[in-house]
């Protein structure tokens, strides 16, 4: 530390000089002095699997949409705070219950040269309702025009409560008409999008690569190259942190997170998310059609261990299916009490005082793996001999969805902040499999009450209808909801500018190093 004043002040003079050359493009940083260190203009972002693809209709994975929320941009955003601000619409109005007007910027550029028009959005939109993978997060719409180059009219089936928070979900991520069309079959692999970066390369399995958009309408990146490493153990991870061969990585592992805040060259920033793990029954299959062994099986659960041992505290003992920090979260209801007597009775309630045997999915995430363990031993209590499978993350997800399953371990992230895109999509009987019930539930009272939830426009009236829901389906069980996750991001401490988005897709633009 300078004490002399005298000294402090040649000093300030000097770095007044070095900003004015710096900024008349006159020295090299390397000229600038001894101690001058030149900004990183590269980073490497760790995260725990490979993207499936780059096109927002073809996938709705964590690890995808990290990726796509820097090539992409959505009509409208919500930032960090969930609040709903100008993306590609530089402002909207609703002209009725039914019928949305977006005005659109002008002078927004694809990464291809193309520039960004209404026609674009019709496209875009238009194709995600014939997807099978995310279609459920517009399927309120019933028509799109572009009745001139920038200005888009979006017409409802019906009043849909979220529709501007659907919007902003990147899925919704508008494309571009041409480069899709040339592309084919093959444009996961080769995205185009108006976003701060632009894809670059992709080594399946290993990495992607992005460069900076230098004509990005929000302005040039500081960063000009992001490279997103799949890196599938949690703590070598944290490894390429310590050594400097990662500059952010995504999901620090509980035993890892004392090493990344002690570590005076690193941060660690955590936060709560609008993510909630949960294990899932198939309500199809036997004994899992019983309320009464799903009730049994939630009450068997230590949920209070599974967030001690595998997460070391990172989370909060789940209640209801969505979280505090979602629009429509009953804070009337509580989480199933550990209570082993109570799951035998249950348990003999239903015929099976005996137990049964039966399998437990999960993917190769190392947390899930260890949930599975604690949980098969926990049921054991009860007479239910568990054998845990593991999977491959595109296959569980495929084989869960065609419902091969009896139990199986997920998390869901309510993107959007609204009930709406929290529950609809796991409880209504039109979301069964890869849309997201993957438990195949069934009940058309929710089905009403979810339906009524998303088609008023009266913000108490639709609080009222998914306060019932979650009422229900806590009762009835088709799943049991573990704990809401707090999300970590450990970096380099020289790392400027980066927000842990609640959805977990963070974005990049506005980061410096």
């Amino acid at each position: 530390m300078l004490r002399n004043k005298k000294i402090a002040a040649v000093l300030a003079l000097v770095l007044m000089f070095a900003l004015v050359v710096t900024g008349c493009g006159g020295q090299k940083p390397a000229e600038q002095g001894e101690n001058a260190v030149p900004a990183k203009e590269e980073i490497v972002v760790a995260q725990g699997a490979d993207a499936k693809s780059l096109d927002p209709h073809a996938t709705n994975d964590q690890p995808s949409s990290r990726v796509m929320k820097q090539i992409y941009n959505t009509l409208v955003t919500a930032n960090e705070d969930m609040e709903i601000v100008p993306g590609l619409a530089e402002k909207w109005e609703q002209k009725d219950e039914k019928t949305w007007e977006f005005d659109i910027r002008k002078g927004v550029k694809f990464h291809n040269g193309e520039e960004l028009k209404a026609s674009d959005v019709k496209f875009t939109l238009e194709r995600m309702l014939k997807s099978d993978k995310v279609a459920h997060i517009v399927e309120a719409i019933e028509s799109v025009e572009a009745p001139e180059d920038y200005k888009v009219v979006i017409k409802l089936k019906e009043p849909f409560g979220p529709i501007l928070s659907h919007l902003s979900h990147t899925a919704a991520s508008i494309l571009n008409e041409k480069a899709v069309t040339e592309a084919g079959d093959n444009y996961g692999q080769n995205p185009v999008g108006t976003g701060p970066f632009k894809f670059s390369n992709w080594q399946a399995g290993d990495k992607i690569e992005l460069v900076a958009n230098e004509e990005y309408f929000e302005g040039a990146p500081a960063i000009k190259k992001v490279t997103f490493r799949n890196i599938t153990e949690g703590t070598n991870r944290t490894i390429g942190l310590e050594t400097g061969e990662v500059d952010i990585a995504y999901d620090i592992e509980p035993i890892d997170k004392d090493k990344v805040r002690n570590n005076e060259k690193l941060t660690l920033i955590e936060e709560p998310s609008l993510s909630l793990a949960y294990i899932g029954f198939n309500v199809n299959k036997e004994p899992f059609n019983k309320k009464e062994v799903r009730q049994a099986i939630n009450y068997a659960i230590n949920r209070d261990d599974i967030i001690t041992a595998v997460l070391n505290g990172a989370g909060e003992k789940a209640g209801a299916p969505i979280g505090p920090k979602v629009f429509g979260h009953n804070p009337n209801i509580k989480p199933y009490e550990y209570n082993v007597e109570k799951a035998k009775e249950l348990m003999k309630q239903a015929g099976l005082e005996g137990g049964f045997k039966t399998t437990l999915w999960t993917n190769d995430n190392p947390v899930r793996v260890q949930i599975a363990q604690i949980i098969q031993a926990q049921l054991k209590e009860i007479g239910i001999d568990v054998a845990i499978e593991t999977l491959e993350w595109g296959s569980y997800l495929d084989r869960t969805a065609r419902g091969e399953h009896d139990m199986f371990i997920l998390g869901w992230v309510t993107v959007t902040g609204d009930a709406d895109y929290g529950m609809y999509a796991l409880f209504h009987s039109s979301a069964k499999g890869g849309a997201g019930n993957r438990t195949f539930y069934e009940n058309p009272q929710v089905d009403e009450l979810l339906e009524k939830g998303r088609t008023s426009v009266d913000t108490s009236e639709r609080e009222k209808a998914y306060f019932e829901v979650q009422k229900i389906v806590v009762e009835e069980a088709p799943a049991a909801n573990l704990y809401y996750q707090t999300q970590n991001v450990g970096m380099q401490k020289g790392i400027k500018g980066f927000r842990l988005h609640p959805a977990g897709h963070h974005r990049l633009f506005g980061v410096s190093y």
